[in-house]
């Protein structure tokens, strides 16, 4: 479903970000990213988003190479959420169908009443009722606009799913449910998710992989059973 071969991305200041990476990631696979700041997690998620060209390698996305433009099945959950706070929680999970309808009809809100069906069914499924429908974004609580985010990337109907740091900013209760609720929806789905993360003890809980980085490189690759403690330690030791 995603394959990456020797990618590699600098930056203008000569940061080299990506550093040779091949990965290859099966339809259905929840994949976590860990390593520390700056190990090159979200800099991978950015070049298989299409947000930065690679200087170096190819990205092939359900079997067609992505040349960082074009419509590719791709949904992204940010750390950061990233709602249109103003607009009410059904007209957020409607954005996330943007590219299928025209700009006018986008303008104007017009997304059809089986696109409004299934929105409403996706927010009921991470858990949100039908009072939550019309409701400022801005009211509701951090995880509950995260799985407003959960359902706006749904809504595309991707193949792959990238979600950065997406409960960086949660409780871990609310954190946990946040990424069952992924998890979930994925499984359900036969959707491909790379999800980067920081808290290794979550990566150990919802994984079926664990891909970790450091300075732009992947220095493990394997089930969670198989990164231990040590492993984990020389992981984060080396970028204090």
């Amino acid at each position: 479903m995603l394959q990456l071969s020797g990618v590699s991305v600098s930056y203008a200041d000569g940061t080299r970000a990506l550093d040779d990476v091949s990965l290859s990631v099966p339809q259905g696979q929840f994949c976590v990213l860990l390593g520390p700041s700056g190990a090159g997690k979200s800099t991978l998620l950015k070049a298989i988003n299409g947000l930065v060209i690679p200087d170096q390698g190819e990205i092939h996305i359900a079997g067609r190479i992505h040349h960082g433009s074009g419509r590719f099945p791709v949904a992204t959950i940010h750390q950061s959420i990233d709602l249109v706070l103003r607009a009410s929680v059904l007209d957020n999970v409607l954005h996330g169908a943007l590219s299928e309808v025209s700009a006018v009809a986008a303008m104007f809100g017009w997304f059809g009443r089986q696109r409004e069906r299934e929105a409403c069914a996706l927010l009921e499924r991470v858990g949100l009722s039908e009072a939550h429908l019309y409701r400022r974004a801005a009211e509701l609580s951090g995880g509950q606009q995260q799985r407003v985010g959960v359902a706006r990337a749904f809504m595309k109907q991707p193949q792959v799913v990238l979600a950065d740091e997406p409960v960086a900013s949660l409780d871990p209760r609310t954190s946990r449910d946040i990424l069952q609720l992924l998890r979930e929806a994925a499984r359900e789905r036969n959707v491909t998710v790379l999800c980067s993360l920081h808290d290794v003890g979550l990566a150990h809980e919802f994984a079926d992989r664990i891909v970790a980085m450091r300075a732009g490189r992947i220095v493990f690759d394997g089930q969670p059973c198989t990164l231990d403690e040590m492993s984990v330690q020389r992981l984060y030791a080396t970028a204090a």
